[in-house]
């Protein structure tokens, strides 16, 4: 087994070897967050003050949204896409929004263990909390199963979809053109553009928006700042099981707390995810990883919805997955005690944040 020091070298030469990517928020350039991956190297309770420091550094957050240079950042655009992503009229039925399944007031997702689309039919899997996307960026693999390979691709995706808000684009856009209080909406956020209403506009100005959900400062991120009393000694022993004994890092690590991976965790299911679109043994029955900020408000979980409660989430990893050839190699028995799921459920609830509330816009008519 290796130790913390060894364990931070390697992590740190892999680090160096990956591609490096420039992203643009209003001018400035900065290196994003590199996708750390597992910390299962690491014994739970053997940790010292500088491991443990070393290790919170992990975790820390990024000073910067990351916009890619062929979408830019502007205020304009961060406008027009959150008008549009509170719309229902770009439903077939006038009724549903992208914020019919991604709502704030449920930390971006519906509350539903499974979403509901066009004529109030329920879908196939459970709508996820769209925070924090802006960092998916290096995957280029969006949606439970990575269908989609950008965030303005993704964003035309539900639009579109027959069972979802089922709006035909050509039509959507012709109702924006004589919706005539869009039309500056869309001049000002693309003003080098002699026709701006179209659908890669739409795109451009609703991924724009999603960049901008970002969770904010929870308690364990004012721990890892210095403030020791931000979260109680049952977290931060929660914390080093995490990273430790109970192997949460080896997939659910970085400051988002994933790595924007697929993996199958072993739940019951006949929906094979990334295994559609990728025919590789390992990808069957693989889902995305999804990010844990505030993970205490979007019960129930899974891409299928099919637990209730965290407290169950740690009992499946802990021994309640299937086997199966795809079975994820990090997936096995962890043997955690009561003490110990409780410790990891109370360090899973510091990294749930008080978020600003959303005003909604007025639409244009």
């Amino acid at each position: 087994m290796l130790n913390l020091k060894s364990y931070l070298t390697c992590l740190q030469n892999r680090i160096n070897s990956m591609k490096i990517y420039k992203k643009i928020l209003i001018g400035l350039i900065y290196l994003p967050i590199s996708t750390i991956l597992s910390a299962s190297y690491i014994s739970a309770g053997e940790l010292n003050s500088e491991e443990l420091v070393k290790l919170k550094a992990l975790y820390e957050r990024p000073k910067y949204i990351p916009f890619p240079k062929e979408n830019p950042f502007s205020l304009e655009k961060v406008e027009l896409g959150k008008t549009l992503f509170f719309d229902p009229r770009m439903s077939d039925s006038g009724t549903q929004s992208c914020a019919t399944c991604h709502n704030p007031s449920f930390s971006w997702g519906d509350g539903m263990g499974l979403g509901t689309g066009n004529g109030h039919n329920k879908l196939g899997r459970k709508s996820p909390s769209i925070l924090n996307l802006a960092w998916d960026h290096d995957s280029e693999a969006y949606m439970w199963d990575g269908r989609k390979e950008s965030l303005e691709d993704q964003a035309l995706g539900p639009i579109q979809a027959d069972v979802e808000m089922n709006m035909n684009i050509d039509r959507l856009v012709a109702f924006l053109k004589t919706t005539k209080d869009y039309k500056p909406l869309f001049e000002d956020a693309f003003p080098d553009d002699a026709n701006p209403i179209k659908a890669s506009s739409i795109a451009k100005s609703i991924a724009t928006y999603e960049r901008t959900i970002v969770s904010n400062i929870a308690p364990f991120d004012k721990w890892i700042m210095g403030d020791e009393l931000a979260i109680s000694s049952s977290a931060k022993k929660g914390f080093e099981l995490y990273n430790g004994k109970a192997n949460c890092a080896a997939c659910h690590s970085g400051w988002r707390f994933s790595d924007a991976s697929f993996h199958d965790i072993g739940l019951k299911s006949e929906d094979i995810g990334r295994g559609a679109f990728v025919p590789v043994a390992s990808m069957k029955f693989a889902f995305k990883t999804v990010g844990l900020r505030n993970i205490d408000l979007r019960a129930p979980y899974m891409h299928d919805g099919s637990i209730e409660t965290l407290a169950e989430v740690i009992d499946h990893y802990d021994s309640g997955f299937i086997q199966r050839e795809s079975l994820s190699s990090e997936i096995k028995k962890l043997n955690l005690t009561q003490n110990e799921k409780r410790d990891l459920l109370s360090f899973l609830k510091t990294i749930t944040s008080k978020d600003t509330p959303v005003r909604l816009p007025v639409l244009p008519k």
